[in-house]
């Protein structure tokens, strides 16, 4: 079954050149089916990139999935066009009376920053506690991953001296989890933050287990009991270019950076980098989305109802 998604959004026709199926409004209707109701909190300034590496992922799946755009009410984006965001997108306050099969929450470019003064904390908060009552599974990713492990546990972050930038070896910490069904032992995925959580503040904490980490930049991603959330600290859905991307940016604006580890083939930033991390982006998606389908109920209004 293909993801569906408006059929002007630029996303589309980009997934569609892809190979990946993708449905209209029309076509959809016509399936007997409930769909699997997904929002993705876009916290990203460059939207239309974010939703697509999201999209990819979601829409590989054997299963009908509708994708719903969300993003922060209070907040004015800088790098996207209003007049995308008012065709695609709607602020939580206006989906808050909805529930979801899955919630995708994104990372942001303010991980330096103190929770407390993040701009939109306060609605962020909000939101964490909706997906309580409102959400069957949440998947949190790098920034909303430490704000949300943050606000359900008190995990702290640490700034790093260094950014850890790269693709790095991770091991996987749990076999039998439903999780990681067909992952290798180890793997690589790329990672771009100037912050970490540590293994040590997560295991003080009951019910949260760790599935993935590096010996070179610590936690990848963590259960919490029951499977309802989950913590990616790094960025499995990357496109091949994205820390090129990165690289390039800085290096262009005259911010120090360095280059990316174990990316460009020969440490030659003209050389394209290979992409040694998609397989295990779409079994990370894949298995999430199947046990999602497995777990909900069929009635949305059951969603949350649970305990």
């Amino acid at each position: 079954m293909p993801i569906k998604i408006p059929d002007t959004l630029p996303a589309f026709e980009t997934l569609a050149h892809e190979g990946v199926r993708v449905m209209t409004e029309t076509v959809a209707v016509r399936q007997d089916i409930r769909p699997l109701q997904i929002g993705l909190l876009n916290l990203m300034p460059n939207k239309i990139k974010t939703e697509i590496q999201m999209a990819r992922l979601v829409g590989a799946s054997p299963l009908q999935v509708e994708l719903s755009l969300v993003r922060i009410g209070g907040h004015k984006a800088k790098n996207t066009s209003e007049d995308h965001l008012l065709a695609f997108y709607d602020t939580w306050e206006e989906i808050r009376h909805r529930k979801f099969d899955g919630f995708i929450i994104t990372g942001a470019p303010i991980e330096t920053l103190d929770y407390e003064d993040v701009t939109y904390w306060d609605e962020m908060e909000r939101i964490l506690d909706w997906t309580v009552t409102n959400v069957h599974s949440t998947l949190n990713v790098c920034w909303g991953a430490m704000a949300a492990i943050y606000h359900f546990h008190g995990v702290p972050k640490y700034t790093l001296d260094e950014k850890a930038f790269g693709v790095f070896r991770h091991h996987n910490r749990n076999p039998a989890s439903v999780f990681l069904s067909g992952f290798s032992d180890d793997f690589q995925i790329p990672v771009s933050r100037w912050t970490e959580v540590r293994a040590e503040d997560i295991r003080k904490r009951p019910g949260l287990e760790i599935l993935m980490e590096s010996d070179e930049t610590g936690v990848c991603f963590v259960q919490e009991e029951g499977g309802r959330r989950l913590y990616v600290f790094n960025h499995v859905e990357y496109d091949s270019t994205s820390l090129a991307d990165e690289y390039f940016r800085d290096v262009d604006a005259g911010v120090p950076i360095k280059m990316p580890k174990n990316y460009f083939p020969h440490n030659d930033p003209a050389i394209a980098p290979l992409n040694r991390w998609r397989s295990h982006a779409h079994l990370l998606f894949g298995n999430w989305i199947n046990e999602m389908y497995q777990t909900t109920p069929y009635d949305l209004d059951k969603i949350g109802t649970q305990g």
